[in-house]
């Protein structure tokens, strides 16, 4: 199942995608599904980003591709992300005055379906919704020089989700691929996580209560690029969809 959140109007629903037809559903995503019956064509809603999360992680290294010949930790490096940092698909990133050498990070994230804490590795995949596409977006300069990643990772627009979460996706294998105005620069497959979703779950909420709706980008393969204004961006996520979204430069 593909589930949605999306504006219609003034009204935001979260629905079920069905090919082009959008299902809307009364309440939330995270319990029972009742739908009102109403239903929309895609074209006729603005998707937004698929949760509203209380709060989000990223993995660093969680790949071996992206180590550079490192050896990776002995256990999962999560950092946070603000939530006011999530952009909708079709959204556009923002270099914020000051950034230099931004870069796109694709990933898988995963969303929370129920209260988790303190919970196994292998109870976690009843507390994961489904997975939807990301982009970690990086400011690299600061990352470098900033004793914290706040503006480095958590800049305004600097965490993109969507367009779906896929409750039914195989997420423990799946192709990740990252475009840059239409050329592939990331491709590797979700089997070759360190650290693999539910471990990450499972190790985030012994410490950490995660809610509903929180989201946890998994880590990005490869390389990373630099991405300037008028630069189209897209993640893919095999069998779940494209997150698709341009950059510009702020305003001044």
């Amino acid at each position: 199942m593909k589930l949605i959140r999306y504006k219609k109007d003034s009204k935001v629903s979260y629905g079920i995608l069905e090919g082009n037809i959008v299902r809307e559903i009364k309440g939330d995503i995270f319990g029972d599904l009742s739908e009102t019956g109403t239903q929309y064509n895609l074209n006729d809603v603005k998707l937004l980003a698929p949760c509203v999360p209380t709060k989000m992680f990223a993995l660093a290294g969680n790949y071996r591709s992206h180590l550079g010949g490192g050896e990776p930790a002995g256990e999962p490096q999560p950092f946070f992300k603000v939530p006011t940092s999530v952009l909708d698909p079709m959204g556009t990133i923002i270099i914020p005055r000051g950034a230099e050498n931004v870069h796109y990070e694709g990933e898988m994230v995963a969303v929370i379906k129920k209260t988790a804490k303190r919970i196994s590795p292998e109870e976690a995949p009843d507390y994961i919704l489904g997975v939807t596409c990301g982009n970690d977006v990086s400011a690299r300069v600061w990352q470098r020089n900033d004793r914290q990643w706040w503006r480095a990772k958590s800049s305004d627009t600097f965490s993109p989700m969507g367009p779906v979460i896929d409750t039914e996706a195989d997420y423990g294998n799946l192709l990740l691929q990252t475009r840059l105005n239409g050329k592939t620069v990331q491709s590797q497959s979700t089997a070759d996580l360190i650290f693999d979703a539910p471990h990450l779950v499972s190790f985030i909420s012994q410490v950490v209560t995660l809610l509903p709706g929180d989201a946890i980008f998994t880590g990005t393969p490869g390389t990373t690029g630099q991405i300037k204004a008028g630069d189209i961006v897209e993640v893919e996520l095999e069998g779940v969809g494209v997150l698709k979204n341009s950059v510009a430069d702020e305003e001044t």
